[in-house]
């Protein structure tokens, strides 16, 4: 169950879904999906590179000053 949906629920909900987008068009939402987390996790990823780079930056400079 997910969120109190059986298996019943969930499965008129999907014949619901392909009714009204049609298969073809379901897989391109699901492409784009797909591409868009992607690339979300490469930005997040990225960020927390940046991060620690700039420590180890920060902290080559503090051990030239000392």
């Amino acid at each position: 169950m997910i969120g109190g949906l059986g298996v019943g629920e969930l499965s008129i909900i999907l014949c619901i879904v392909v009714v009204l987008f049609g298969a073809g068009r379901l897989a391109g939402i699901g492409s784009g999906l797909g591409k868009g987390i992607r690339n979300f996790k490469k930005e997040v990823g990225s960020e927390e590179e940046k991060k620690k780079i700039e420590a180890k930056t920060e902290e080559k400079d503090e051990n030239a000053e000392a």
